[in-house]
């Protein structure tokens, strides 16, 4: 019999929220290194990569451990300022020591054909995953999303045909990870702050039946979803809210 999914924790902070998830991400980190020798995390774009500056420069991360894929990625050039690579490259990657070999990024070659570009990530997801789990899906130990005012994450728009995709890693027409990927992970944690996150946070977490996209992100029994947000993007949160302890 299938247990239900684990149900959210969130954690809503007054300040410090950078430095409480690096520290969750370091956790998370040494849990899965010492499980199997590498840290695999999926990245989103947006307010994200600025959030995790708690990770420069923190002794505890082990960047030679870690495999980097994006839960979604925009159809440009890896240095145009649309791509979330190269966001995450500026705020974050340029400023610490991960091998280059290890950041997963689209392949440049095929931005002419999403057909072509979409196999050709998935096959890279395949190659990192499949030889060494045996899982149908990737399973990977962190994803770390945002949200959207109007409640979408990675390229998962209200109302868009992706969300009832159950098949394809990433899927034919657009470069995000799939609520199979998703909802596979060991763990996922949202960020969101600024009152600006305030209804759809609470529209996400206390309407679940709504059906906005973030809140289908539910991982499978025995994975975990974090919030992490800020008292601002809070402030109209019904949902009970968790203590964060490093």
């Amino acid at each position: 019999m299938h247990q239900p999914p684990n149900p959210p924790t969130v954690y809503s902070l007054s300040t410090g929220l950078s430095s409480a998830l690096a520290s969750f991400i370091v956790k998370a980190q040494k849990e899965s290194i010492e499980k199997k020798g590498r840290f695999t995390v999926a990245l989103s774009g947006g307010s994200l990569p600025k959030q995790l500056k708690g990770l420069i420069n923190n002794p505890g991360v082990r960047w030679d451990k870690w495999q980097v894929f994006y839960a979604d990625e925009r159809v440009v050039p890896l240095d145009h300022p649309d791509s979330n690579h190269h966001l995450c490259e500026t705020e974050l990657f340029q400023h610490v020591p991960i091998p280059h070999a290890n950041i997963h990024t689209l392949d440049p070659a095929f931005l002419d054909d999403l057909e072509e570009l979409s196999d050709a990530y998935e096959k890279e997801l395949i190659r990192e995953f499949a030889q060494k789990d045996s899982a149908r899906f990737p399973v990977f130990d962190l994803i770390l999303l945002g949200i959207g005012s109007d409640g979408h994450t990675c390229s998962l728009f209200p109302g868009h045909e992706l969300l009832a995709e159950e098949d394809r890693w990433p899927p034919p027409r657009r470069i995000t990870l799939t609520y199979p990927v998703l909802n596979h992970a060991a763990r996922v944690a949202f960020v969101a702050t600024g009152e600006g996150k305030a209804d759809v946070l609470s529209a996400i977490l206390d309407h679940p039946e709504e059906g906005l996209p973030a809140s289908r992100v539910r991982p499978v029994y025995p994975g975990q979803l974090y919030w992490f947000v800020d008292d601002n993007a809070s402030a109209k949160l019904q949902y009970p809210k968790s203590s964060f302890s490093a």
